[in-house]
């Protein structure tokens, strides 16, 4: 068994803040001398169905708290979510309707034991307590913050100040999120950095409970593949735990060499000494970084499919980049417009672009091939009987029967 002082140098790993390190430190020599997990709590608001390696560095955080023998409650805010959380937000966030919820609690369900072990993990729901609360309860919750401390927020303060609208239930969210600390009698309670005072806030709940107030730990917003901004699908720098092999790796590969340290710290499962003595040779020249990212790629793969898809993903890309091959497995489909045939048109149909307008631009910018030629027009005149390989990007495929 690691010793308290040797998990606290692996649980700071990547992290943003520890509010406090000596009381977290404290917490694992009490686990250690009575033989009883930690409980570590991490809250979802199931807003949206979709997880991209971003959401993913908390679930991280969670799975290393699990091989150190803790209780991970991974909690669906299924009540929170009829009211939003407002953290970063420059206005007040729509409801979901119970329907919508559920759905996306489902989609959550299935993608989380990608990351956490299923024997180690409790699925909870917030609202078997939430539901349970009447008027006098939420009067009771309410009187233990005041307008002044809300406004502390910088959401809030901002939002103030800029004449924004701010409606009384946003104010219950960081109440409602630190009464399930006080629930589950949290030890840790982890978000990102945009959580700073809703965790806080569940320290203060416990302790006016009189119950031992959990330890505070907030982990980066991950940047996305362009370096810069935080990942996100809106700009397109995101790597999706639902996609393909092949699609994950590609993109894992186009990532900068200075944010693969980042990577690693944040989602790689590595022990780390393993990573410590990576990039040392990775530095002194011994390890070209080609490889180091490469094994983070298949690492990514393999934990989202299989270990088999994370191999022949790294196949792929050598045969497709390193040997400029055509891959042998790209799908075969037949276009229906044997005659004049619009490019812009034919890459929707495929499902390489999500408009007409989207694929003019990729033949505007070189981004087509047929038959490994660039497209520089956008129309194919007398197409019946021929078939081409066309390729849209770096990873995108399709030999097309007309």
């Amino acid at each position: 068994m690691m010793t308290a002082n040797e998990q606290l140098a692996e649980l700071k790993r990547g992290t943003s803040e520890i509010l406090s390190e000596k009381d977290l430190l404290v917490k694992l020599e009490k686990s250690i001398k009575t033989n009883q997990p930690l409980i570590i709590k991490a809250g979802f608001d199931p807003t949206a169905p979709d997880i991209h390696l971003g959401h993913t560095v908390l679930m991280q955080k969670m799975a290393q708290f699990q091989k150190l023998g803790h209780q991970v409650v991974f909690l669906i805010g299924d009540f929170t979510a009829m009211v939003g959380d407002p953290s970063g937000k420059s206005k007040t966030r729509p409801q979901l309707s119970q329907a919508e919820i559920l759905a996306n609690v489902e989609t959550y369900k299935k993608q989380v034991y990608k990351i956490l072990d299923p024997a180690k993990t409790v699925i909870r729901f917030n609202s078997e307590w939430l539901n349970a609360f009447k008027a006098h309860d939420f009067i009771r919750l309410a009187s233990h913050a005041n307008v002044a401390r809300m406004l502390e927020r910088e959401d809030f303060n901002r939002r103030y100040k800029e004449g924004q609208s701010i409606s009384l239930h946003e104010f219950m969210y960081p109440l409602l999120q630190a009464y399930d600390s006080v629930a589950l009698k949290a030890d840790v309670e982890l978000g990102g950095t945009d959580q700073k005072f809703n965790l806080l806030m569940g320290r203060e709940l416990m302790r006016d409970h009189q119950i031992e107030p959990q330890v505070c730990l907030m982990m980066p917003l991950l940047e996305g593949l362009d370096g810069v901004q935080k990942m996100s699908k809106s700009l397109n720098n995101y790597v999706g735990v639902d996609e393909s092999p092949n699609e994950i790796y590609g993109k894992m590969m186009s990532l900068p060499d200075s944010l693969l340290r980042r990577y690693y710290d944040l989602l790689s499962s590595r022990p780390l000494t393993e990573i410590d003595t990576m990039f040392g040779k990775m530095k002194s020249g011994e390890l070209n970084p080609k490889i180091v990212k490469s094994d983070l790629a298949v690492e990514i793969v393999t934990r989202y499919h299989n270990a088999e898809a994370g191999q022949s993903a790294l196949k792929h890309f050598e045969n497709v980049f390193a040997k400029k091959e055509i891959p042998d497995d790209i799908p075969e489909v037949s276009y229906p417009e044997s005659e004049e045939v619009w490019i812009p048109k034919l890459l929707v149909a495929l499902k390489f672009a999500a408009t007409t307008s989207e694929g003019k631009r990729l033949v505007a910018q070189g981004g087509v091939k047929i038959d490994e030629t660039p497209v520089k027009e956008e129309k194919l005149l007398k197409m019946a009987g021929k078939t081409i390989v066309l390729q849209c990007g770096k990873r995108k495929f399709a030999k097309v029967k007309f």
